[in-house]
């Protein structure tokens, strides 16, 4: 017999097969909370070399596949168990799905033989997953299970990226069937692809050739796309300033001269062509109402928008975004720098706006207003930091002055806005990036959705540091309800309390810091621990974070 048909007669457990493809994708670690309905999975993972990180909470698992997703722009992988094991995981599915983060979700399943005769934990989870998805599958025998693993894998890399579900019976787990012969997988889907369509290219360089007041406004599905050099190429060439905003936050260095922040509402407004990259126009753009009213949208993305758009644009580019982006530079060509005096204007009204935050970066009151927290924070950071968000009005204030260098030093939420993704976040970060700085910037609320995830941290060695901006109020909402009714309810959570003894319990290390002039020192040693960290920083819960955003 030939070494290739031994190869094709070798059999497997489904278990096995499920491990031997994620291999093949390039898959090290496997996040998981142990469950019968997936012990065949984890002997197959254990045999292929594949690391099983276990937590305390299915979501973390789920949102810890995503937050790989995030910093490696490779798809992430959780194995969560039947029944509760996966719904406890939907948010994190609906979070990816949101972000288009690529992530593989694998899930346990009742036996197939037994199905409908009142088996443990018995539930068809694909209904209700599949409008989360981009797929959503149950093998219908062991030897589908190779395929359809692929399959996953790649849906979740299609545009516009998302999660992928595909759950396994029990028995057909444990059962084994002959490997079938596969190509072997690549580890991330391409980000090489044609552009969009050359009719669309010259609409749009058009529209930047005659452009005065040209702005760049870039978000997610850049990063995914591994636009950041293609947009930078763009900027300088055509000297139009660029905003940014999602996983977008650093694919161009914050000290760029041509990145700009606080003057976004000036810019936008004021722009007369602005190119939209790889961001929908929702909330966060006011439905496209960011924009002034004569402002010529140019909307560039990797696949049309599953929405339609709440505003027409000028021109709709759909392709591979690098190369889109190149195509639009050469084709723009040598532009007449008009928009050096508007550069020059956006430049002083930024100058203008960070000089107006020095009074609350420098504030010495206490307990502390969370810009002095983050005035300090900064000046303990790498630029290659990885610093992750998970709160609601302390991480507003973060999202506000945290400065960006490199791609993938930024995760927050996304448009879905789930608390409790930090720890799983922080968790991936830091396996997948071992050398780096990984901060968590932690709420107190947001805490208690995920906060025993620092004994999964303690005991898999992972060096965390998170600083919480404690100030014992929901204030996302009771600001706002207090404005609107003169009171608040269902608001207030405990002043004070001491979550740094909590973290010191669980095998970390703890501190709180009550003043300004502690803050420093406290960081310090938080990053010297060697273990996983929290300062426990007291902010003033009467700050009230200055929204704009229509959300609804």
């Amino acid at each position: 017999m030939s070494t290739q048909s031994a190869q094709e007669t070798r059999t497997f457990h489904g278990g096995r097969l499920v491990a031997r493809r994620l291999k093949a994708h390039g898959v090290s670690k496997l996040f998981t909370l142990s469950g019968g309905h997936l012990f065949s999975i984890y002997d197959g993972c254990r045999e292929e070399g594949i690391e099983i990180v276990d937590v305390r909470h299915e979501s973390t698992a789920a949102f810890a596949a995503e937050g790989w997703a995030k910093v490696t722009r490779e798809p992430g992988v959780c194995a969560l168990t039947a029944g509760p094991g996966v719904t406890n995981g939907m948010s994190a599915m609906a979070s990816a799905q949101a972000n288009h983060s690529p992530m593989v979700v694998l899930g346990g399943r009742a036996p197939a033989m037994r199905w409908g005769q009142g088996s443990l934990q018995e539930i068809d989870h694909v209904p209700f997953v599949r409008p989360l998805t981009m797929l959503a599958a149950t093998p219908q025998s062991t030897a589908e299970i190779p395929g359809l693993v692929d399959d996953a894998f790649a849906a979740a890399c299609a545009p516009h990226g998302g999660p992928a579900f595909v759950d396994f019976p029990m028995d057909y787990v444990f059962q084994e069937a002959a490997e079938p012969e596969l190509e072997a997988a690549s580890q991330v889907a391409s980000t090489v692809g044609r552009g969009a369509p050359a009719e669309a290219v010259e609409l749009a360089a058009g529209l930047l050739r005659g452009a005065e007041r040209p702005v760049i406004m870039a978000g997610t599905d850049l990063y995914w796309a591994h636009g950041e050099q293609a947009l930078a190429e763009l900027a300088q060439t055509l000297r139009i300033p660029v905003f940014v905003n999602g996983l977008a936050r650093g694919c161009m260095a914050a000290d760029d001269e041509l990145f700009f922040s606080r003057a976004r509402s000036q810019a936008l407004k004021g722009a007369d062509v602005a190119l939209v990259v790889g961001v929908p126009m929702d909330f966060r753009l006011g439905f496209g109402g960011a924009f002034g009213e004569d402002t010529e949208i140019v909307v560039v993305d990797a696949a049309e928008p599953w929405r339609e758009h709440p505003r027409p644009a000028a021109a709709e580019c759909y392709g591979a975004i690098d190369q889109t982006l190149e195509d639009l530079r050469v084709a723009a060509g040598a532009r007449a720098l008009a928009s050096e005096a508007w550069i020059k204007d956006l430049r002083a009204s930024e100058t203008e706006r960070r000089e107006a935050e020095r009074a609350e970066l420098e504030d010495d009151r206490a307990p502390l207003h969370p810009m002095r927290l983050y005035a300090e924070l900064a000046q303990v950071l790498d630029r290659d930091a990885i610093v992750i968000g998970d709160g609601g009005d302390f991480v507003s204030y973060a999202g506000r002055v945290v400065d960006s260098y490199q791609p993938g030093c930024w995760l927050d939420p996304g448009p879905f806005g789930c608390l409790g993704t930090g720890c799983g976040y922080a968790l991936a970060a830091k396996l997948a990036h071992p050398e780096r700085q990984v901060v968590l910037l932690m709420g107190d609320g947001a805490f208690g959705f995920s906060g025993m995830e620092f004994d999964t941290l303690a005991r898999h060695g992972v060096n965390v540091v998170a600083v919480m901006g404690n100030n014992g109020i929901w204030a996302l909402e009771k600001h706002p309800m207090e404005f609107l009714y003169g009171y608040s309810v269902a608001a207030d959570l405990r002043p004070g309390t001491r979550y740094d003894q909590v973290v010191e319990a669980l095998g970390g290390y703890g501190e709180l810091v009550e003043r300004p002039a502690d803050l420093r020192g406290a960081l310090e040693r938080a990053f010297a621990a060697g273990m996983p960290a929290l300062v426990n920083v007291l902010t003033d819960p009467t700050v009230v974070y200055p929204r704009k955003s229509n959300l609804a």
